[in-house]
């Protein structure tokens, strides 16, 4: 028996194939003998009883096929016959890109009008605690998504404009930071330093989407800044599991690969809302103020009186929705927190959607599995059961939680594309469908608990910041988080890379607005860009399957495989650095050079996926990162400790030259995977320190300016 085609048929219903598959057209002269399984085919006695043996299953919502040569010898035209079936395929279960159905809230909920496209999805939605206010959500967000992929001109509404605004402000701040998750960190640490900082926020405060899990080294850095106390940070743990597993299916691969055990990675589940309300407190305690339930609107950014300096100041319009009053807020900087939904990033970009993105979608239950089905001391840091689903590689993410709560994740990497921009309903129809042969558990007795789903963008290019049109430059406005979404998916987003980073940005900023340094320029210098990350890209492009095009259904899995067995050989530090962005110069080469000669078909495969333009956009980006590379060796040694020897100085005399060597200073140290906490927040008792700590300055005259 040798096994000659696999394939996927993109159809959920394995009946409707297998009663096509045993109607097509056979050679002259063959035979044809149906299998509850499949197919035989058996060609003439004049043929010496050569024979093909085909099979199909299903899993993961979609059905798979293989043909084997089932005899010695073989079959009469048989690579002819193989095309012929492979076009028959394609013509009879073409890849079909599912459509967002069009929906009026005024004619019934949304339960009733999705049931007919999602059960499964409707069906557990009705079991969470409100979840038909998260459908509308993940509806509501999805739809958002492909009106900005499909026609970003049409749908970019702007909301900055380079004028002074019609009314006057309710208020004035330092900082209004909009996008009141992650951003609610930020707020309470500019906050602490002294700033007059408003955070704004569409849902109720604390409220979250997914949940945030963590190491514990990483966690440390909001101690080692001096936002929290240890004590604090260890209140926010909710769990602390003993290991994580990254495995993927190798059934059908090529290459297989040991599971990979990385013990901390992601291995503190952490109590979200308690850390969002711990940082709202800091921030009121410091004289700030949170507007929950106020969405944000438009901006107006006068024009500068001369070119080296800021627009006077940035009034924001937001919209409370619980009474529908409009109301105005005047701010020295608007920093966009608000994630992939960004319409301030959609228009500083001209509409551009993002390169990339991972749609997920997922869910924490409250129990509900047998025992010994899973062990909650153990999570699952990624991991795949399946090959390739309809054009997607889907991959499973499992936290545990406190008591018998779980947390489940599926996406998977995406290219962004009109004609398929990335779907959250169709993502979950299969979560909930697929869930039991990812984890032997029945859907009807797990206790539905929370929804958790979004975007997780990444841009493609070797820029540490985008270069949009001059029209769509702005003062006075940075984007952190993922709505600056700089690298590859899952790298440098979300959680994870703003712990990492809050000490370097929080310095930066507190740099550029102590010296009202707050240009577009100047705030280009306030960036969260590495190098050794953003060189990743071309290893996520190798897990898309681009849009209109047919990849072998394992082929992923193998390129998973073939990183992650090297990364079983390596020592358990060169693993956590590698997962957690630290990765240098040497260690990333020496990987993918040995990966590439254990495994030669590898660069086809990644090839394949991304294509020469793919390879010819990342070569820059590479030759960047291995430069920069080259300098940190030469300078980041001594280079940054001398700058700061320098700093009063060089910060009093020329504050915006200050800037950039702080920038560059990083950029020597964060930007290749080895950031050093040097910058600390005051006491919240500043008589601990022995003085009163100094405020920073605050826009006293915004009347004037605005």
């Amino acid at each position: 028996m040798k096994e000659l085609y696999y394939r996927e048929i993109p159809c959920s219903d394995p009946a409707e194939v297998l009663q096509w598959l045993q109607t097509i057209a056979l050679p002259a002269g063959s035979k044809r003998i149906p299998t509850p399984t499949g197919l035989r085919i058996q060609g003439s006695e004049s043929e010496n009883n050569t024979e093909l043996a085909l099979f199909i299953w299903s899993g993961l919502n979609t059905t798979y096929c293989k043909v084997f040569q089932w005899s010695e010898q073989p079959f009469p035209q048989q690579s002819r016959w193989l095309k012929g079936l492979e076009q028959a395929i394609q013509a009879r279960f073409p890849h079909r890109y599912p459509q967002l159905p069009q929906i009026d809230l005024e004619a019934g909920s949304i339960f009733e009008q999705l049931e007919p496209f999602y059960p499964q999805t409707v069906k557990y939605f009705r079991r969470i605690p409100n979840g038909e206010f998260d459908l509308q959500r993940v509806y509501w967000w999805e739809k958002r998504w492909r009106e900005e992929v499909q026609s970003p001109q049409k749908h970019l509404q702007p909301v900055l404009f380079k004028q002074l605004s019609p009314d006057p402000a309710e208020s004035t701040w330092d900082l209004v930071i909009v996008g009141g998750a992650l951003g609610a960190i930020y707020a309470a640490a500019m906050a602490r330093l002294g700033y007059r900082v408003a955070l704004v926020e569409r849902l109720p405060f604390g409220r979250m989407n997914r949940e945030w899990n963590i190491s514990r080294q990483e966690l440390k850095t909001l101690v080692e800044m001096g936002l929290l106390t240890a004590e604090q940070m260890e209140s926010l743990i909710l769990r602390e599991y003993t290991d994580g597993f990254n495995k993927f299916f190798d059934g059908n691969s090529p290459v297989r690969a040991p599971v990979l055990h990385t013990p901390t990675v992601l291995n503190l589940a952490i109590d979200a809302e308690k850390l969002l309300h711990l940082c709202g407190e800091i921030l009121q305690s410091c004289g700030g103020a949170i507007y929950d339930r106020s969405e944000f609107q438009r901006a107006y950014i006068p024009a500068p009186v001369s070119g080296r300096e800021p627009s006077p100041g940035v009034t924001l319009v937001l919209k409370d929705l619980r009474e529908g009053r409009v109301f105005t807020l005047a701010s020295r900087l608007l920093v966009d927190a608000m994630g992939t939904a960004s319409s301030i990033a959609q228009q500083i970009r001209g509409g551009r959607a993002f390169d990339s993105v991972c749609p997920t979608v997922g869910a924490t239950i409250q129990g509900g599995f047998e025992p010994g089905v899973w062990d909650p001391q153990f999570g699952d840091i990624l991991a795949s059961h399946g090959d390739i689903s309809r054009g997607r590689q889907l991959i499973w993410e499992l936290f545990p939680g406190p008591g018998q709560d779980l947390t489940f994740y599926l996406f998977h990497y995406h290219q962004v594309h009109p004609e398929n921009p990335g779907s959250l309903l169709e993502m979950y129809e299969d979560f909930f469908t697929i869930l039991p042969e990812y984890r032997r558990c029945d859907p009807e007795q797990l206790h539905w608990k929370k929804a958790t789903f979004g975007y997780i963008p990444g841009r493609f290019g070797q820029h540490r910041d985008p270069k949009p049109d001059p029209h769509n430059r702005f003062d006075r406005v940075l984007l952190i988080g993922d709505a600056a979404a700089m690298q590859s998916p899952l790298s440098f987003t979300g959680f994870g890379s703003l712990v990492r980073n809050a000490p370097r940005l929080c310095d930066l900023l507190d740099t550029a607005l102590r010296h009202d340094l707050l240009t577009a320029a100047d705030l280009a210098q306030v960036s969260a860009y590495q190098g050794n990350s953003a060189v990743t890209w071309l290893f996520s492009r190798g897990m898309m399957v681009p849009t209109g095009k047919v990849l072998p259904p394992a082929q992923i899995n193998a390129t998973l495989n073939s990183f992650f067995a090297i990364l079983t050989t390596e020592s358990p530090e060169v693993v956590d650095d590698f997962i957690k962005d630290r990765a240098g110069w040497l260690a990333f080469n020496r990987m993918a050079i040995k990966a590439a000669l254990q495994n030669p078909r590898l660069l086809l495969w990644i090839w394949n996926a991304a294509g020469a333009r793919g390879f010819a956009e990342w070569l820059p980006t590479y030759f960047g990162y291995t430069g920069l590379a080259l300098l940190s060796a030469l300078l980041g040694g001594w280079l940054p400790r001398l700058l700061r020897r320098l700093q009063p100085w060089l910060e009093n005399r020329y504050p915006r030259l200050w800037l950039r060597c702080l920038h560059w200073s990083y950029i020597l140290t964060y930007g290749v995977g080895q950031p050093r906490i040097e910058f600390q927040l005051p006491t919240a008792d500043p008589q601990v320190q022995g003085k009163t700590q100094e405020p920073r300055p605050t826009w006293i005259q915004a009347e004037e300016k605005v």
